[in-house]
């Protein structure tokens, strides 16, 4: 089983911004100061991405590669799978995900529009109905 990681969507004003960053590159790329110690786990898995303190995509991870100022490139597929909606808390950089604690892919048109506000979301989790 892949391992997963997580990371806030930082500066995209809307999931479909988001979707529309990934799509318009043929491989969206994010840098990062320090290489995962698990990245070898990680590539063929995904980033998960955070919006609005909840879960709302993925995107597969391809490789990590080296730049020459000593960060590291994170290189994705350029596409957002939508996600089963889950409460997430904000954090800095980014953070792994168990492949048992990931959320579900969303059938096709399952979704449409801009998924739940984080607050339901995360009321609904405390009832047990998310």
């Amino acid at each position: 089983m892949p391992l997963h990681m997580t990371k806030i969507a930082f500066g995209a004003a809307s999931v479909e911004s988001l979707r529309d960053w990934l799509e318009s590159r043929d491989e969206p790329q994010l840098t990062t100061r320090y290489l995962p110690k698990r990245h070898e786990e990680m590539v063929g898995g995904s980033l998960y991405w955070i919006h609005e303190h909840v879960l709302v995509g993925r995107s597969p991870i391809r490789r990590f590669s080296q730049r020459d100022d000593g960060r590291w490139t994170i290189a994705l597929e350029p596409v957002l799978v939508r996600v089963e909606p889950r409460a997430r808390r904000a954090h800095q950089g980014w953070r792994y995900l168990d492949e048992k604690d990931a959320p579900p892919d969303l059938a096709e048109g399952s979704l449409a529009g801009e998924p739940l506000p984080a607050r339901l979301v995360s009321e609904l989790a405390k009832l047990g109905l998310a």
